[in-house]
């Protein structure tokens, strides 16, 4: 791997996780989010890093099986980490990923962030000064039309109806502000 992971690399990844957890007899709740999530559910990135989850069950089961794929596949071990947790708000809006459902008997069951959701996140997360690599300007002007977000006003109260507007920091509502207006005036350009 080339320090990327592809969306094809991603679902490959994925499968090999849910066939493990299919043999032995473990439903595995996956939460994920991220590059990832742009990724496979939305076509909006074709590449990431890592793949940002959250694990709801079984995380011994998926801490030791992820790490038996990242060796088969040759991917750095923390190729699925938790490192997005920090982000994540106690009123996220998931939905199920369409052939990752698991049965009774076993198997991978993921569930990605709505766009709002996912836009909301991004926003919070962003690193406007521009860390090397970072796709978040691009990915929040990419949700924003995702999501069919028209304006700032709605961008921000998008914002504040996963996160408390107390611990949303000036930086992240100048971002939001400007990177909505390049999203408008983009628009009119059309």
């Amino acid at each position: 791997m080339h320090g990327m992971l592809e969306k094809d690399d991603i679902i490959r990844g994925l499968r090999k996780l849910d066939a493990k957890a299919l043999k032995a007899g473990v439903v595995v709740d996956l939460s994920i989010y991220g590059g990832a999530a742009l990724a496979l559910a939305f076509n909006i990135r074709h590449a990431t890093r890592d793949v940002d989850a959250v694990v709801h069950s079984a995380p011994d089961f998926l801490r030791i099986a992820a790490a038996e794929v990242a060796a088969e596949e040759g991917w750095p071990a923390d190729w699925l980490n938790d490192g997005v947790k920090g982000f994540t708000s106690s009123k996220e809006a998931m939905q199920l990923m369409e052939h990752f459902e698991a049965s009774p008997s076993g198997g991978l069951r993921i569930e990605v962030p709505t766009p709002e959701y996912l836009f909301a996140m991004k926003c919070m997360a962003m690193r406007p000064e521009g860390l090397e690599g970072s796709h978040d300007i691009s990915d929040i002007k990419a949700l924003a039309d995702h999501a069919g977000i028209q304006d700032v006003k709605t961008a921000l109260s998008l914002v504040e109806a996963f996160y408390p507007s107390s611990l949303i920091p000036p930086k992240v509502r100048f971002g939001v502000e400007e990177i909505m207006e390049q999203v408008m005036r983009g628009r009119e350009q059309e």
